[in-house]
């Protein structure tokens, strides 16, 4: 983005400090630098000139979340999220050409469902060989080098499987899998599949996933993530497609060819062939998790609840601090591994005076993100989709 596109944006900020409690990184670290304004105020300085891009300034700019918890609590409806991206674009811009291509096989291997598969294969693996606790033992799990890749495929490890195929080649719906299905979605593919067949529904699961494009959006590409929206956009005649992530559903509606993505809580508590089913009484505790990306839809988190509601003898309650991220947002806690740690040490401060049996999240990030901070508090609490919980309850 050019500088004088950021500026205007940046313009629109009247430095109230509304937005002050509502930063999760400011609430943490207590520096102005951190805040929204204070990160605005920094981009206005580097883009008009009076700044120039250093490692201490680059450092405030890139602890940001992208939770976007600013922008509901802004008065002047500055648009927090296109700036901050904006500038990341801008800044990666300015880099070296080497720098840039960097950026970018790091980031198509992430987003690419192949190579995603395989890590998956490797975080169980390096599990189930006793590597991890090996690793552990020589203290190697815990040199900030290793720590967050050692924390990132221990958390793997529970969540993955393999993707199901599809139904055939006439569906009713198809499921927008994204670039991280295997690795923290598969349970929760398997599940929705199995509800959806006991009401006679057909789902369609692409041969190849294709991600969203929030990982290059995020990460100052946007060109690249265009590229990637545009690979999933509707067609006349397609069947809808519905999003198992939150965060995916939310960077596709974003786009003119996905607007009509639909997340799949949303989808299924407005189904009515879902009023046909019975489900079986769970005397169980479970906390919801709201990401920053499902608060930030339509209706936000609620059809989380009332599906959950359908489940007799559950008790069903936010999890503490849902306002706040808990620092799972995208590839933040491998490049931001101590500022992600400690938000989600914040997030599951309450859990051990009385930890629930499950927690339930729409987003996958989130769930490896939680899994990673549970194991290290000393909880044995699941953390899974609200899909998988409904369908094993489902008669």
């Amino acid at each position: 983005m050019p500088p004088d596109q950021l500026l205007t944006l940046a313009d629109q900020c009247v430095k109230c400090g509304l937005c002050l409690p509502h930063c999760p990184t400011f609430m943490l670290l207590g520096n102005e630098a951190d805040s929204p304004r204070g990160r605005i105020a920094l981009i206005q300085g580097w883009a008009s000139g009076g700044l120039a891009m250093s490692p201490a300034l680059a450092r405030h700019l890139d602890g940001c979340l992208g939770c976007r918890a600013c922008e509901a609590a802004c008065p002047s409806l500055v648009a927090y999220g296109r700036l901050i991206d904006g500038a990341k674009a801008a800044r990666l811009d300015a880099k070296p050409a080497w720098r840039r291509a960097w950026r970018r096989r790091w980031l198509a291997a992430l987003s690419d469902a192949r190579w995603t598969a395989a890590l998956a294969r490797a975080a169980q693996v390096y599990e189930q060989s006793g590597a991890a606790r090996l690793a552990e033992r020589l203290g190697l799990a815990g040199l900030r080098a290793l720590r967050p890749l050692h924390r990132l495929a221990r958390a793997i490890a529970k969540t993955a499987a393999p993707i199901p195929g599809s139904d055939g080649a006439a569906v009713d719906l198809e499921l927008f899998v994204g670039c991280m299905g295997d690795l923290a979605q598969g349970r929760a593919v398997a599940a929705t599949r199995s509800l959806l067949g006991r009401i006679g529904l057909r789902v369609r699961v692409p041969a190849t996933p294709t991600c969203c494009g929030a990982l290059h959006q995020h990460n100052g590409l946007p060109a690249a993530a265009q590229r990637h929206r545009a690979a999933s956009a509707r067609h006349p005649g397609d069947p809808p497609l519905v999003g198992l992530a939150s965060a995916c559903v939310a960077e596709l509606r974003g786009a003119p060819g996905s607007a009509d993505t639909q997340e799949v809580c949303d989808w299924l508590d407005r189904l009515p062939a879902l009023d046909g089913l019975g489900f079986r009484p769970l005397e169980r505790r479970v906390l919801v998790h709201e990401p920053c990306s499902h608060r930030h839809l339509p209706g936000g988190n609620r059809a989380v609840y009332r599906l959950l509601a359908r489940i007799p003898g559950l008790s069903v309650a936010p999890l503490l601090n849902n306002r706040t991220c808990c620092g799972g947002a995208g590839t933040y806690p491998l490049q931001q591994p101590d500022l992600a740690a400690a938000l989600v040490v914040d997030k599951l401060a309450g859990l051990p005076a009385c930890p629930p049996d499950l927690i339930v999240t729409t987003n996958p990030g989130c769930a490896l993100h939680l899994i990673a901070g549970l194991r290290e508090a000393g909880l044995a609490i699941e953390v899974c989709h609200p899909v998988e919980l409904l369908t094993r309850q489902a008669e």
